[in-house]
């Protein structure tokens, strides 16, 4: 698994066995079902993560015969259907685009970094861990790290290679040697978090009047619906996006029929 996603379980599990109040080797399903239901603040599908990452932990035990069984084996799974993620328009994409100031650095930095989400539909922690030597200016490729640290060629397109040479004449002095390749840096010269990321995502999109709720990764779901939506290859979105399964790619065709869906409807002589 990623290290986002460990660290994710980890907490969920550290949770769950403090509130039990019980050692491991005594929880019971009605234990876990019990704690779910306490979770009224999630939702289905964070209810289903959280049963994950127990079933994992479980699975391990069981594995070291701490345990003779999985609890987890008799509780069911939410029923949390299929998520369509939201989604941007070419023209909101534009609106946030050119919601950044150009003045300085740090305007520089932050519509690169926006450019490179779409242009490349790049998760926020492979954004954020980009390195200049995975730049391929000639080729107009970008290296990317992905999740489980497999590596993947993502071609990168003309207006981002152009904010990314902008930022690049301008960015600041790297504050030590682990910080030299790092395209991305902060005003310490240090790598970019992904928090950092994140507020100014939500921070452009209010400059910009986008009401909808969006995140680095919503710019990812629009560049691989937009793809979809202008007759690119379903394969082809998969090996850029890095989706293991072509399962995990098809959302973005049903994100494409909603959307036509929604359209017929809106204009039905009977609606």
């Amino acid at each position: 698994m990623s290290p986002n996603t460990a660290s994710a379980y980890r907490s969920d599990v550290a949770f769950f066995l403090d509130s039990a109040g019980v050692p491991p080797d005594r929880i019971t399903p009605d234990d876990i079902i019990a704690y779910l239901a306490t979770r009224t603040g999630y939702s289905k599908r964070s209810q289903a993560r959280l049963l994950s990452a127990l079933k994992s932990f479980f699975n391990y035990l069981a594995a070291e015969r701490m345990i003779k069984e999985n609890p987890c084996d008799m509780v069911d799974a939410p029923k949390i259907g299929r998520y369509l993620p939201e989604v941007l328009s070419v023209e909101e994409v534009e609106k946030i685009m050119d919601s950044v100031p150009l003045s300085d650095v740090a305007g520089l930095r932050d519509r690169a970094v926006l450019e490179v989400l779409y242009g490349c539909g790049l998760r926020v922690s492979e954004v954020v861990g980009l390195k200049i030597s995975d730049v391929f200016v000639k080729e107009k490729f970008v290296r990317v790290v992905g999740k489980g640290d497999k590596q993947r060629l993502v071609p990168i397109d003309g207006i981002a290679l152009d904010f990314v040479g902008r930022y690049l004449e301008v960015r600041p002095e790297p504050y030590d040697r682990e910080s030299e390749d790092i395209l991305f840096l902060n005003r310490s010269g240090r790598k970019l978090s992904r928090v950092s990321v994140f507020k100014m995502v939500k921070r452009q999109a209010l400059i910009a009047g986008i009401g909808k709720e969006i995140s680095p990764h919503t710019f990812r779901h629009s560049f691989a619906t937009h793809l979809i939506e202008n007759g690119a290859d379903l394969r082809a979105v998969q090996e850029m996006l890095g989706h293991e399964s072509i399962l995990t790619t098809e959302i973005y065709t049903h994100i494409e029929s909603s959307v036509w869906q929604n359209t017929v409807l809106a204009h039905h002589p009977r609606k």
